[in-house]
């Protein structure tokens, strides 16, 4: 986390502008004052990532906004975008969580996580197979599998789900999810009838591929792909060239994926039909290292991330109840305006009249950005400490000193 060019410009580096919001809120203040509404916050934030869960992150804001004013009425419901960390949102919000064990990207036995509730499942892809699933954090860019990502969807429809959120970032692989489709029943061969190797690698010997033997619960099931990027499977803005290098995949590794992927989606055609080439051109195929292409195939809805949790969460209605809403996630950048949940929160929360402001360890937004976002103002945790080694080890009491800040200027 560093400062972003644009720190300074919400922090103590411009007094006129601090005393024109300052204004501003106390304006807000006397108009909630007269209207006689009782305040009530709700925090909806996203993960500090390497610091901070999101529940961590309500805590703490919660913990700041009551030295200033105790006893205020404070709603946490920690978001996530589809990535990692959508599993224990879903349990902060009341889903049971399950366990089982799956295989992990390599093949290793590993404990993986979901959520359950009421018929519906929220499947976190990464629990499965993401980076952190990798033995020694030793990348493998050519043979991780989703295959642990299809046990723990079968293991969903066992527990009886009717509905499942399909939760996906943060992977280890570039398989375009063969290796998900083949845990729940397809079978992917090469040449000579034998199954292909792991991983996208292995993608490059594929000769045929029979679905025939899919789970059949997959067809009576509502299957929502939750992601927030939109990119196609294959080609310059592909799953390979895009997110492969953060997979440990060199130049090489990058086209010899890309003509796996190519094949592999070729082959799907020959075997399903023309839906199968559509699919690879569709927004969200490149999800997740591909992951999303096989969700695709598999008959699943493609819709951003944090607008399905949100949904799933019950934002509507606590959001009805606040009078202010606190978001927030590690950074707030370019990226954020793209799908991640502080974006998705702040579109809401505008569209229902609320204020919304947000919490971040870096800054790299301008003030009309985050006006076009929907966000009154941003609290950087470097506004408090400029050392970035301190900001991310401390995060938490420095958060809450910013959540001080916030109550100061917008509930006292």
């Amino acid at each position: 986390m560093s400062p972003g060019p644009d720190a300074a410009a919400l922090g103590s580096g411009t007094p006129l502008r601090l005393r024109s919001q300052r204004r501003d809120c106390l304006d807000v203040r006397k108009a909630r004052g007269a209207r006689g509404c009782k305040v009530s916050v709700l925090i909806a934030a996203d993960k500090f990532k390497g610091s901070l869960t999101a529940v961590q992150v309500a805590e703490r804001i919660t913990a700041g906004l009551r030295r200033v004013v105790p006893g205020i009425a404070v709603e946490a419901l920690p978001v996530a975008d589809g990535g990692d960390g959508t599993v224990a949102a879903a349990v902060a919000a009341g889903f049971e969580r399950r366990e089982t064990t799956v295989a992990g990207p390599l093949g290793d036995p590993v404990t993986a996580a979901y959520a359950l509730r009421d018929g519906t499942a929220v499947v976190e892809m990464a629990e499965a197979s993401g980076l952190q699933r990798l033995p020694g954090g030793v990348l493998a860019p050519l043979t991780a599998s989703t295959y642990g990502s299809g046990e723990l969807l079968r293991a969903a429809l066992d527990a009886g789900a009717t509905t499942i959120v399909f939760g996906v970032g943060g992977s280890a692989t570039t398989d375009g999810g063969a290796g998900m489709l083949a845990a729940l029943g397809a079978r992917f061969l090469d040449a000579d009838g034998k199954p292909v190797g792991p991983g996208g690698g292995g993608l490059r010997e594929l000769a045929t591929a029979d679905l025939s033997g899919l789970d059949p619960r997959l067809a009576g099931i509502g299957f929502v792909l939750a992601s927030d990027v939109d990119n196609p499977l294959t080609g310059p803005k592909g799953a390979p060239a895009v997110y492969g290098p953060q997979k440990g995949a060199g130049p090489e590794d990058v086209a010899v994926l890309d003509a796996a992927l190519c094949r592999y989606a070729e082959v799907l055609e020959r075997a399903t039909g023309p839906e199968a080439a559509e699919y690879a051109l569709a927004p969200g195929a490149g999800a997740a290292g591909g992951i999303g292409y096989g969700a695709l195939v598999l008959g699943a809805r493609f819709r951003p991330g944090i607008e399905v949790m949100l949904d799933v969460l019950g934002f509507a209605p606590a959001l009805e109840r606040a009078t202010l809403v606190i978001t927030g996630e590690g950074s707030l950048d370019e990226q954020t305006l793209h799908g991640k949940a502080p974006a998705g929160v702040a579109a809401a929360a505008r569209a229902a009249g609320k204020e919304v402001v947000a919490v971040c360890g870096r800054l790299a937004l301008a003030p009309d950005a985050l006006a076009r976002a929907g966000i009154r103002r941003a609290y950087p945790l470097t506004d408090v400490e400029p050392d970035v080694g301190r900001c991310i080890a401390e995060a938490g009491p420095i958060l809450e000193d910013v959540a001080e800040r916030i109550a100061r200027d917008f509930l006292s």
